[in-house]
């Protein structure tokens, strides 16, 4: 299935600088807060088909955008598509069947990795009562299933054959590749499908099987599986530090309720706390400078997700970059750091991906006004 989003739109963008850009400096007064616009500039929609899109990550080169979307008529869930950036020319990766996620385009060679569950024979069924669901006129809140049969697949970068590298009962999914292309991070709730549980796990994994989330790391065949961390909560959405030597990640309480971002070395070791926020903080992504890390969080109010940076030692107070209603999060920045890519429902409802041109040096200057974490708690 191909479709083509309309020339004139991926035009603009070509013409107005968002696909390559000189920085453009916007000074932010002494006197003043900063605000959205102080930071993202030229901001387009980037995707329009569907009920819903988002997590959208760059190919290494910045020409091509790897996403998700629910915009199959006989699959309400989630597929992955691959997007030219210059023609808006559109394509299904993945099957087509089942739930998908977290998808991200391997440096040197455009295979393209992503979590699938098209495997469960119980694929279809779901597909059709959720449908059904949906037709009824009936609504939910909007919540993630860390579907068991979720496993990690890559995608020939020339061919689109698949070939699966996880296997293991448990949701195996949110991975992405080392900046050499040769090690995958992911997240796994193996655990709690490979040991017998204590009685107040089981009762734990019946009402929140996230609660399990480990990080892991592997080869990018599949091969020297190795876990990263062993800590009670949900361990999550891990990506590779611009150099290949740090992951960041963010981990959940117990409870589901609270999140913050950490950083460690791949190995496992040297776990740093970069945010104690009071609030859930995820989506962390870091700037190709090394400088400073994006993030989401509700820190302004439990459904207002808002993009947050904070420096990459976490010694700072986080600074607030978007500023406009309902949902932004997600943050990814472009390989050159010059522009910034995010899902927002700003538009309305459902998430579609937006992009901007990044300030990079306001970044800097309202990063070094900021004050010291914990600064004014120990002032009291």
């Amino acid at each position: 299935m191909r479709k083509t989003a309309p020339l004139t739109t991926f035009a603009v963008l070509a013409l107005t600088g968002l696909l390559s850009t000189t920085s453009d400096s916007i000074a932010i007064a002494s006197e003043a807060a900063p605000q959205e616009s102080d930071f993202l500039t030229r901001v387009q929609r980037l995707t329009f088909d569907g009920r819903r899109a988002g997590e959208g990550y760059f190919s290494p080169d910045g020409t091509k955008l790897v996403f998700q979307s629910e915009r199959d008529e006989t699959n309400p869930f989630y597929q992955i598509y691959l997007m030219d950036l210059m023609t808006g020319e559109t394509k299904r990766i993945s099957p087509g069947t089942g739930k998908t996620t977290c998808a991200f385009i391997r440096p040197g060679s455009g295979d393209i990795l992503f979590g699938s569950t098209h495997l469960d024979p119980q694929s279809e069924k779901y597909q059709r009562e959720e449908l059904e669901f949906r037709a009824s006129g009936k609504e939910r809140r909007y919540s993630w299933d860390y579907d068991p049969a979720m496993d990690i697949w890559v995608a020939d970068g020339e061919t689109g054959a698949l070939t699966r590298v996880t296997e293991a009962t448990g949701y195996d999914a949110e991975a992405s590749y080392s900046p050499d292309g040769e090690w995958i991070v992911f997240s796994s709730m193996r655990d709690a499908y490979e040991r017998e549980l204590t009685d107040e796990e089981t009762k734990i994994l019946d009402v929140n099987t996230s609660y399990f989330g480990e990080l892991y790391i592997m080869r990018a065949d599949g091969s020297a599986k190795r876990r990263l961390t062993n800590v009670p909560g949900y361990d999550g959405g891990p990506f590779f530090s611009t150099d290949g030597q740090r992951i960041v990640w963010r981990r959940f309480d117990t409870d589901g309720l609270t999140a913050d971002v950490y950083t460690m070395k791949t190995d496992g070791t040297d776990e740093k706390r970069i945010t104690d926020f009071g609030s859930l903080s995820w989506a962390p992504y870091e700037h190709p400078s090394g400088d400073y890390i994006f993030f989401a969080s509700n820190k302004l109010g439990f459904s207002n997700f808002e993009i947050f940076i904070v420096d990459t030692e976490g010694t700072k107070e986080p600074v607030r970059v978007t500023f406009t209603d309902k949902f932004d999060g997600l943050p990814v920045p472009s390989p050159d750091g010059k522009t910034l890519m995010w899902t927002s429902s700003r538009h309305g409802e459902g998430g579609q991906l937006y992009r901007g041109v990044w300030n990079h040096e306001a970044a800097l200057a309202a990063l070094a006004a900021s004050p010291v974490r914990g600064a004014e708690e120990a002032a009291q």
